[in-house]
């Protein structure tokens, strides 16, 4: 689907595996380099399925709102729905080569070693082309926000000043505490990279882990992630 306010791609990147990972975003790629759009990604974790949930959901109103003819009031905007689409299918927390892709950034804290199996770094920081692919977009388009989507205890945890505003956003919303810490160490997270190296402000979403239905997540979260993808467009690059 590809209209002036949508630009779908089914091929964006592939997997460790060779599965192609879709995206889609207000704009084709190359055209978005100075907007400095949101990006919002679900499945980093294949076997968090409430991740996955909110981005299609967050998906499906973007594009409903620029098919209705509203596009021109969202900020740009990128969506990666299910990163991890091999750990998903599996419904494994790790990409298919064992490697937890949120402990996989190329951080300055990146480390080799990991308390457990699931948490395995890779054989060294940046190894994963899913990994790369966000990188490559963290470092071409800049980012004014990166939302990803996750599940364990309900929470909005954000990394840098700049992000608070949005997390108070979805907290408000969903009735979810908001915190700068998720409690315990992340090595090669992505708010490690993105927010510690790279200064883009990251929020990690955490729903309720282990739901038998999905279908009230985007309700919860509809009204923050509305404020933030419309007054965006309005504060423009501010952030």
């Amino acid at each position: 689907m590809n209209s002036r306010y949508i630009f779908t791609t089914t091929s964006w990147k592939k997997t460790a595996l060779g599965t192609e990972i879709p995206l889609s975003a207000s704009r084709p790629l190359e055209e978005m380099r100075a907007e400095r759009p949101i990006l919002l990604m679900g499945g980093i974790h294949g076997d968090e399925p409430e991740g996955v949930a909110l981005a299609e959901g967050t998906l499906e109103w973007l594009k409903s709102a620029c098919e209705s003819g509203h596009g021109e009031q969202l900020a740009p905007w990128v969506v990666i729905p299910c990163l991890n689409i091999d750990g998903f299918r599996k419904n494994q927390r790790v990409n298919g080569r064992g490697v937890d892709l949120n402990r996989n950034y190329p951080a300055s804290n990146w480390s080799p070693t990991a308390d457990k199996e699931r948490y395995f770094p890779g054989p060294s920081p940046g190894s994963e082309p899913e990994i790369q692919g966000v990188v490559e977009l963290l470092q071409t388009l800049r980012p004014r926000l990166v939302i990803h989507c996750h599940s364990w205890k309900p929470m909005v945890v954000y990394a840098g000043e700049p992000g608070l505003r949005d997390a108070e956003l979805l907290g408000r919303a969903s009735g979810y505490k908001v915190v700068d810490t998720i409690g315990y160490p992340t090595p090669g997270s992505l708010s490690q990279y993105g927010w510690g190296d790279l200064k883009i402000p990251i929020i990690c979403i955490e729903e309720q882990d282990g739901l038998t239905d999905l279908t009230p997540i985007w309700p919860r979260f509809a009204d923050g992630m509305k404020s933030i993808f419309l007054d965006a467009s309005l504060r423009g690059a501010e952030a």
